[in-house]
């Protein structure tokens, strides 16, 4: 049950405001403070902590790009919701800038303010508060290459797994191995804490040995309790520069006793490729080698459709900006189906990252998606805990009908 939330609702129009009021009120979970303007708002941001600000994209006194670019210099730290008449792209298109601006955007609906709208919304904070684990945001440099190295030596840093599940069955029928890092000063960390650290240390390469093991120990844990679950890492392409790097990884691989077969890696696209020759080429070993490969993040970063049509890939993952609020969203919608389609022709399996509601997992199955991993299935867990989610056959609230082709 959601704990009850200060929201500070941002709206010039007295009936857009009751009925929002009403609405919120209503569910018995929220105390309503209301601010006529944006510099009102703004001011009482300073003087009281709102954990939640609904705002109209378009106040008179200050546009809602204006208004986010005031609460990241204030360092107001709050959840945002944004309501407009506007269309839904603009909508997409300023929620962005929030994001990336680091604000936690919990959703973007249209006026008037809906009931399906405020169903949307409390799943939304509901699985934020129950999935998402606590984490410390930390400078790049402010970790210190020791520390970092001993990390990786003593298993501090560490895979855990989200499960993926196929569409057709509902069934988990695979895992991606995330880092994660349990500082003994800092408490538990997800990887955007100290991934930029460990790219501005180089230390890429060890990291992808460490979190290759502990998937490797996992998948015979899994085998052994009598579920055959493929595994998938996360390679940088810079790595593929090395050329030794395809031989290097199959060895650690069999020499555990693992079919290749059984492992895949994600070509992580937040760099450009600076040697297109390396990187076909450790591409194509990869895969001669029997090792599955995935493009990661499809649509945004540096993923393009030629890369997606140049290299062996086996597997398509489409980024959660595609995903996230598909459902109500026509505009992803259309993208979304096209991406899919595209991936299906081209004879790869299609991923869905960032799955957070039924009705998202729904449409995606609606539209032939054939794989799909997120919060709404579970967040990343350690190897034991994902044996007994395998064991407790959870998977089965996600059985459902066949989807319509």
């Amino acid at each position: 049950m959601l704990s009850k939330r200060h929201v500070l609702v941002v709206d010039e129009h007295p009936k857009s405001v009751s009925h929002m009021q009403a609405m919120l009120k209503g569910t018995g979970l929220f105390e309503v403070q209301v601010a006529r303007t944006a510099a009102e708002a703004l001011s009482l941001l300073e003087s009281r902590h709102f954990q939640l600000v609904i705002i109209d994209m378009n106040m008179p006194d200050m546009d809602s790009l204006r208004f986010i670019s005031e609460l990241c210099q204030r360092r107001v730290n709050t959840m945002l919701v944004l309501v407009s008449a506007c269309s839904q792209s603009l909508m997409n298109s300023v929620s962005l800038v929030a994001q990336k601006s680091g604000l936690t955007v919990m959703g973007a609906f249209q006026k008037p303010f809906s009931e399906d709208a405020l169903r949307q919304l409390l799943q939304r904070m509901q699985q934020g508060a129950e999935t998402t684990p606590q984490s410390h945001d930390r400078a790049p440099c402010t970790f210190e290459r020791r520390a970092i190295e001993n990390a990786l030596q003593s298993r501090g840093i560490q895979a855990w797994f989200q499960p993926k599940i196929a569409l057709g069955s509902g069934r988990i029928i695979g895992a991606e191995a995330l880092a994660r890092w349990d500082h003994p000063e800092y408490g538990f960390m997800l990887a955007g804490s100290f991934l930029d650290a460990i790219r501005h240390y180089g230390l890429q390469k060890p990291l992808l040995l460490r979190i290759l093991e502990d998937a490797m120990e996992a998948h015979l844990l899994w085998q052994r309790c009598g579920y055959q679950i493929p595994v998938s890492v996360n390679l940088p392409v810079s790595l593929l520069d090395d050329p030794q790097l395809p031989d290097e990884l199959f060895r650690q691989v069999t020499a555990r006793g693992v079919d290749t077969a059984n492992v895949s890696f994600e070509l992580l696209e937040d760099e450009a490729i600076s040697h297109v020759v390396n990187y076909h080429t450790g591409s194509s070993r990869l895969r001669l080698k029997r090792f599955g490969l995935a493009q990661d993040d499809f649509g945004r970063g540096y993923s393009s459709m030629y890369r997606l049509i140049s290299t062996p890939f086996t597997e398509l993952k489409v980024d959660r900006s595609f995903v996230h609020g598909v459902a109500d969203d026509d505009i992803r919608k259309t993208a979304l189906n096209a991406v899919v389609q595209l991936g299906r022709q081209l004879g790869l399996t299609v991923t869905a990252e960032g799955v957070e509601t039924m009705r998202d997992l729904q449409f995606l199955r609606h539209i032939g998606c054939d794989y799909a991993q997120g919060f709404l299935i579970s967040a990343a867990i350690g190897a034991e805990r994902f044996g007994m989610l395998l064991a407790s056959e959870v998977s089965d609230r996600f059985v459902l009908a066949s989807p319509t082709r």
